[in-house]
């Protein structure tokens, strides 16, 4: 069954090929399907379009394909395009005369744009709660080894004191900034292209604000040619954000790969956390980590996708646009793997202490003692030119540290204010699940 049937028997190999992975994944799309089509139902009834009795049976028709899709029963059969498709054969199977209603005065495009910013919100808001996961535990663990110090690198060379609660504390605002570029890809994504059908409007008398606030849209999208045209805009700012994400995670990586080189030795995590070799006993690899950092590159390259695949599009919807769901989809689901196993990794990190008393290192207390000389009383570039003498003849040797106050420096992380900005742009994902939305509708049920 295809929407667009008009009664001619198409050719199997065009339908596979422009079907493409449609069937594999449309069935994440099957609940927000539902969900819209029962806040078209609702409004097709307020308009006038079909009468009550009507829409309490095509409500009730789609909620039990809603809890049949919860439990894993619902499929895309081997002769149907598209879960669009799908439900609309089972209603049809289910009502007969009345299922045919179901697609009064919409397209399958608005169709496809509705579900698909439905199913973006909620792997937005799921996200974010995730990532307020990774955040509150580098926050813990920049508390916990806040006076454990750690030698700060620049150019790959030793170059000042630092803190391990400073390095896992920079991270942790890394995802404050995250989190506000995910709120605001939330925001462009969460507006109502219901009802803009094909992209030119219809005749038919549409409340598309009643959906819009069924839907708990944040306003709708006001002109019907630019909802196609929103299609790669849309995915381009939530691709960007998840780079964003992307690029903190591999990052971070980077730095445990390097940590945990026999070079450095800054940290290590129990056996069971790391892999060997087949052939050289001594090795301890940060697999997960290296994973971590090749699986989120490759997210970063998104974003360049996604402008490659729409950037010379005419206006009006092409079928080009089908492959942006793929995209997308992976990327949550790929971002999501990688933070679950980094948060297992730093429930079992190892610190290690006395990193600094390594003569190594004496050298990083270098702008301490021009520091001190300048509080003495010495202007700074003649403290700079002294010290550095002795740096170059090896006769420096490690000064004390003195108290870091300012904020954001080592004796003043700004822990409790960085949380802060974190939990103020949380606030916006705060989205009904489906299941909720489920009933919500079915609250119209007379």
């Amino acid at each position: 069954m295809k929407l667009w049937e008009k009664g001619i028997t198409p050719e199997p190999a065009i339908i596979e090929f422009t079907a493409g992975e449609d069937r594999m994944t449309d069935l994440a799309l099957a609940k927000w399907d539902i969900i819209g089509s029962m806040a078209h139902v609702i409004m097709l009834n307020n308009v006038g379009l079909i009468v009550e009795e009507e829409k309490n049976d095509l409500l009730k028709a789609l909620h039990s394909l809603f809890v049949w899709d919860e439990e894993g029963s619902l499929v895309i059969e081997k002769d149907v395009e598209d879960i669009h498709s799908q439900i609309e054969k089972e209603i049809s199977s289910i009502l007969g005369t009345t299922g045919k209603k179901i697609h009064t005065g919409r397209s399958r495009n608005d169709q496809v744009l509705v579900d698909i910013r439905l199913y973006t919100r909620e792997e937005i808001d799921k996200l974010a709660i995730l990532v307020g996961k990774l955040f509150s535990r580098l926050q813990a663990l920049s508390e916990q080894h806040r006076e454990v110090l750690l030698p700060g690198y620049t150019h790959m060379q030793p170059a000042m004191v630092s803190s391990f609660g400073l390095w896992f504390g920079a991270y942790a605002e890394c995802l404050a900034e995250d989190i506000l570029m995910l709120s605001s890809a939330r925001a462009l994504n969460n507006r109502n292209p219901l009802g803009t059908a094909a992209g030119f409007g219809t005749t038919l008398p549409l409340n598309r604000k009643l959906t819009s606030e069924l839907l708990e849209f944040d306003d709708l999208l006001y002109n019907s040619a630019y909802a196609s045209l929103s299609r790669g805009k849309v995915e381009l700012s939530v691709a960007s954000s998840l780079a964003s994400l992307a690029q903190t995670l591999s990052r971070f990586s980077m730095d445990v790969c390097l940590y945990m080189s026999a070079e450095f030795r800054f940290i290590d995590f129990p056996d069971e956390y790391v892999t060997g070799s087949s052939i050289m006993p001594q090795k301890r690899n940060p697999d997960v980590f290296e994973l971590i950092r090749g699986r989120s590159n490759i997210i970063q390259t998104i974003p360049n996708q996604i402008v490659m695949l729409t950037s010379n599009l005419p206006s009006g919807y092409n079928r080009d646009l089908q492959l942006l769901k793929k995209i997308i989809f992976s990327a949550f689901h790929e971002l999501t793997e990688c933070i679950e196993i980094m948060l297992l990794m730093l429930n079992n990190i190892i610190i290690r202490k006395n990193i600094t008393e390594n003569p190594l290192y004496n050298t990083i207390f270098s702008t301490e003692e021009i520091n001190r000389l300048v509080r003495d009383g010495i202007p700074f570039r003649d403290a700079y030119q002294a010290v550095s003498e002795m740096v170059k003849n090896s006769t420096f040797s490690k000064t004390v540290i003195s108290d870091y106050a300012h904020e954001g420096s080592i004796g003043n992380l700004c822990n409790e204010q960085i949380a802060e900005l974190f939990n103020k742009r949380m606030e916006c994902f705060k989205n009904k699940s489906a299941a909720e939305m489920a009933e919500k509708m079915m609250e119209y049920v007379k």
